[in-house]
């Protein structure tokens, strides 16, 4: 915690006090200037022959006793004006660091909901209440999508948990049962946490920006994320088309090759059962490289498709599993929910846009334009 600040004169006040300094120091020249020729008229003859031909003798001395009391007054005067409109003046060139400030009290104590949205024409504060705005929105939106996040994260972790628990309950209440067959389910199980904490973890470090960049070419990439994926798609009768140029961007390898894996196995696992096809392009373009993954499937919908890249969605509908519904079969790999929402935050975290197309012949096309290495 920050350590508690005396508190001092308040920016109004300070400013107050340099308007009416401002009136003072001008009355004070204009008087003083007065003074100053009186004083010196006696060392130079020609100041002295301009007062004589300016005023009279006989009511010289009128004006010089007249003189005193009324620039007294007159800086009085001019002070407390000064101080009068100092105090409106900077009242309403501070009221909008007020509004500003209660509103960033109101966001320190958990209230992200209120917006400063000042009115009127452009100047700087209002630049700094629209920018402090768009922060709000940004944290607001990040702070919501965590808590969606972790809820949704907690009801997948607590699946294979209660389903491992299930299999312990059931294996000690049954002695008789076979123990080969419980450890083979309680090894699925068990590997199904682990790869969903790690995509966890995954999506976690892309969001952060946690990872060194260097020079990747996207086409090695995806040539090793096809043989590693290529005997799923055998045996699901899918068959994968690259085509693949040189493309040349800058990030992390690790990352990158996830996110072409993702997107992959995204295509395999939501694809028709027999006769897929997944087509696998990266292209190049003066500034950006295109990595565009399109394959077979059913036809989705636009209100499933704006929320494809969400975590935790899947094809058929966001997640929901009971503790008695089968995970994959032994050799098949389980969707997650995670792929499309760790490709997102890989694709956001290296400066790069993400866009998903429903294919009217069904099927998905994901396009994730990267910068281009210079």
């Amino acid at each position: 915690m920050t350590e508690s600040r005396r508190r001092g004169v308040s920016a109004r006040m300070k400013l107050t006090f340099s308007y009416a300094g401002a009136f003072l120091l001008a009355g004070a020249l204009i008087v003083g200037a007065g003074w100053v020729m009186m004083l010196l008229r006696s060392y130079f003859p020609v100041l002295d022959e301009m007062l004589h031909a300016a005023i009279p003798s006989q009511y010289r001395q009128f004006l010089l006793d007249f003189l005193v009391p009324v620039s007294a007054g007159v800086l009085i005067a001019l002070t407390g004006i000064g101080f009068a409109v100092g105090w409106f003046v900077a009242g309403r060139m501070l009221a909008p660091l007020e509004r500003i400030g209660e509103v960033a009290r109101l966001a320190a104590q958990g209230d992200l909901s209120r917006r400063v949205a000042l009115e009127g024409r452009g100047d700087e504060f209002r630049d700094l209440a629209d920018v402090f705005d768009m922060m709000l929105d940004r944290i607001e939106a990040q702070v919501a999508e965590q808590q969606r996040f972790a809820a949704n994260a907690s009801h997948e972790l607590r699946t294979p948990l209660a389903i491992m628990r299930t299999q312990l309950e059931v294996a000690q209440a049954d002695p008789d049962r076979d123990a080969d067959a419980v450890l083979a389910r309680l090894h699925q199980v068990n590997g199904h946490a682990i790869d969903l904490t790690e995509a966890l973890l995954l999506l976690a470090r892309a969001d952060g920006q946690a990872f060194d960049r260097e020079r990747v070419d996207l086409s090695l990439l995806a040539e090793e994320a096809v043989e590693t994926l290529l005997p799923l798609a055998e045996r699901r009768g899918i068959v994968i088309e690259s085509a693949s140029d040189p493309g040349f961007v800058i990030g992390s390898p690790t990352l990158l090759q996830q996110l072409i894996t993702n997107l992959l196995h995204n295509a395999i696992v939501h694809n028709i059962p027999e006769n897929g096809r997944i087509g696998l392009r990266i292209s190049t373009t003066e500034s950006s490289v295109l990595l565009a993954v399109a394959n077979t499937g059913p036809r989705i919908p636009d209100a499933l498709l704006a929320t494809l890249a969400e975590p935790f969605q899947r094809g058929a509908g966001r997640t929901r599993r009971t503790d008695t519904q089968p995970l994959d079969a032994p050799g098949e790999q389980r969707g997650l929910g995670l792929g499309l929402a760790i490709a997102q935050s890989i694709v956001r975290a290296h400066g790069a846009l993400l866009r998903l197309t429903a294919r009217p012949e069904g099927g998905l096309l994901v396009e994730a334009w990267l910068p281009r290495a210079r």
